[in-house]
């Protein structure tokens, strides 16, 4: 079956592209020993939850739980929807307070406590379940509510002997419809539109709107010369089929290809979810109707057949279904110690540790390290250095260990890495050349370990030259693509890093002699791009974070699928408390303001 070279607009379309609402996650709150602050009875909490912008890093009020009367261990009833973003750190604040009052304003009730911490703390949890102390300072004092004044001239515990708390956030994510339909066509005696031959159809599937106008969803292949075309089997997300709504109309439009762009229209038809997921039936025997000729001609029957050859369904699992059933990211850390960088004493080399802000190797380092670290849960990260000359003897090494103990390069926390990076910058002698094969090898070698779907491998490979052993790399990378484990290279200095992109494989999949990656797993970005000329770190870290950890997920559950590996059960909660006096909403008017 050939597929013509024009035909990339076809088969590059994406289904999924620009509809689909982001993964969804549902925050459920409780509480254990809140403080009392009520004479006769005990408090009755109110949880309100904030989210913090990503710019300006002011707090905002994203909502409220409802108000549970006379307790110290709420269980709230309503939760928190949020959007999750894998390569984003989300940073939320929850605030406690007892309610005294009908009133909206938070500054007429006794505050009793507050946490904080990100969406990725919450999710990376063991079985998605997060514990926290609450603490009883408000930590930004815009926020701060005249009730809760008094916890500020107290003891640190908020009340003299007293501790404020526990807080529990679970996480879920809200299926969404994750269903995946898969499904094969025909078609039989369609309309001949080539002068010199046959037609060459194709099937395009638009799901309908609420405002009754369609969006297309799925393109097939075209087959060439032939008026009874069996199409390959595709699959598709339900909700990109038909939004989760069973009976809402599927349009399939048939058309002739031709090179010229000017695709022939054959004929059309309707159907829908409900009628597809019957299978193949005399249900699913479409005539293919061209509302054209049907006006024109009075014996007009149809323009051909399509029928629906197969039908199956199953749930797609994500990437958070593996990180709830306990798939822990091992993270490791590669930094370049060749020569190019310049003398680390000098304030011209990228190495150069100034004592007012860090360098890119650390700014590159911190930015990726504080969202991935949530999802390993013993914080012990592999740091190795590669192109440096080392102490005593100085041989050449392109797989050393930061923290100089050969036997165990793990570093305590991302601090616990720039601690290691900032040392071996004292005692090794930056040298040569820029090869990578080693430190790819090397996590490959421990993700080679552990295929079982419990543990996924990501490496971090910071540097600012041009790769030296790009055939070895390669290698080593289409070795690696069937492992489970990513890699992500960020560029620091101004070298032209065209190799760089080759080995990202967004446009071309690498190959190794003659053999091709099984996946694409590298992603590369130039730190350069993301050097904010206002001097603002914060939000281009964030920027160049999103952007390297955006194709981890997809990564991941790509090679899931590829070993035919299920996510696990998620581990048990521990019990809860006993069973807590039954929540009340509030009307609409009171503290939903």
């Amino acid at each position: 079956m050939e597929q013509p070279e024009d035909m990339a607009s076809l088969s590059e379309f994406d289904s999924l592209a620009g509809s689909i609402p982001a993964t969804k996650v549902e925050i459920t709150v409780s509480c254990r020993n809140l403080l009392d602050k009520d004479m006769f009875s005990k408090s009755d909490p109110l949880c309100v939850m904030y989210t913090q912008g990503m710019e300006n890093k002011q707090w905002r009020e994203f909502g409220r739980t409802e108000v549970i009367d006379n307790t110290l261990n709420p269980d709230f009833v309503r939760k928190f929807i949020v959007d999750y973003f894998f390569e984003e750190k989300q940073n939320l604040r929850f605030d406690l307070y007892d309610v005294d009052s009908k009133s909206p304003d938070l500054s007429k009730h006794d505050f009793l406590g507050q946490a904080f911490c990100t969406l990725g703390e919450i999710v990376g949890s063991s079985g998605s379940r997060l514990e926290k102390p609450l603490t009883p300072v408000p930590g930004v004092l815009g926020s701060l509510s005249l009730a809760a004044l008094p916890c500020l001239l107290l003891s640190p515990s908020g009340v003299p002997g007293k501790k404020c708390g526990t807080i529990i956030l679970s996480a879920e994510e809200l299926s969404n419809c994750r269903d995946v339909a898969t499904m094969q066509f025909c078609a039989n005696k369609l309309d001949k539109k080539d002068f010199f031959g046959k037609s060459d159809p194709f099937l395009v599937f638009y799901r309908s709107n609420e405002d009754g106008t369609f969006t297309i969803c799925h393109k097939t292949e075209v087959m060439k010369n032939t008026l009874n075309p069996v199409w390959q089997t595709f699959s598709i997300p339900v909700r990109a089929l038909c939004n989760g709504d069973y009976d809402r109309t599927i349009k399939v439009e048939v058309y002739d290809w031709d090179r010229d762009g000017s695709h022939d229209f054959i004929g059309e038809f309707t159907t829908s979810y409900r009628e597809l997921a019957r299978g193949q039936s005399q249900f699913n025997i479409y005539e293919v109707i061209n509302p054209k000729k049907k006006m024109k001609k009075k014996k007009y029957v149809n323009s051909g057949t399509v029928t629906l050859l197969s039908f199956a369904v199953e749930s797609e699992c994500t990437f958070l279904d593996y990180i709830k059933g306990g798939t822990q990211i091992n993270f490791t850390v590669a930094i370049d110690f060749t020569a190019s960088n310049g003398n680390p004493s000098q304030s011209t080399s990228l190495h150069y540790m100034s004592p007012y802000q860090l360098n890119a190797y650390a700014l590159a380092l911190t930015a990726v390290g504080e969202i991935i670290q949530h999802y390993d849960s013993d914080k012990m990260f592999p740091a190795l250095g590669f192109g440096a000359k080392l102490p005593p003897d100085g041989r050449v090494s392109h797989e050393f260990p930061l923290n100089g103990n050969q036997e165990n390069p793990s570093c305590c926390g991302i601090d616990g890495i720039l601690e290691a990076y900032h040392r071996s910058l004292r005692t090794v002698q930056l040298y040569g050349p820029t090869n990578f094969a080693p430190v790819v090898t090397h996590v490959a070698r421990n993700a080679a370990a552990v295929q079982d779907g419990s543990q996924y491998s990501v490496l971090l490979i910071i540097t600012d030259g041009v790769i030296s052993d790009m055939a070895q790399t390669k290698e080593a990378i289409v070795n690696a693509a069937k492992l489970p484990m990513s890699i992500i290279i960020v560029g620091v200095g101004q070298a032209e890093f065209d190799a760089m992109v080759e080995l990202d494989g967004d446009d071309v999949r690498i190959s190794s002699r003659g053999k091709l990656a099984e996946r694409d797993i590298v992603q590369f970005v130039p730190f350069r791009d993301y050097v904010d000329r206002t001097g603002n770190h914060v939000l281009s870290m964030a920027r160049l974070a999103r952007d390297v950890l955006a194709e981890i997920p997809d990564q991941l559950v790509s090679y899931m699928k590829a070993q035919g590996i299920r996510p696990r059960p998620s581990p048990a909660a521990p019990a809860h408390s006993p069973p807590q006096s039954p929540a009340h909403t509030p009307p609409a008017s009171p503290l939903h303001g």
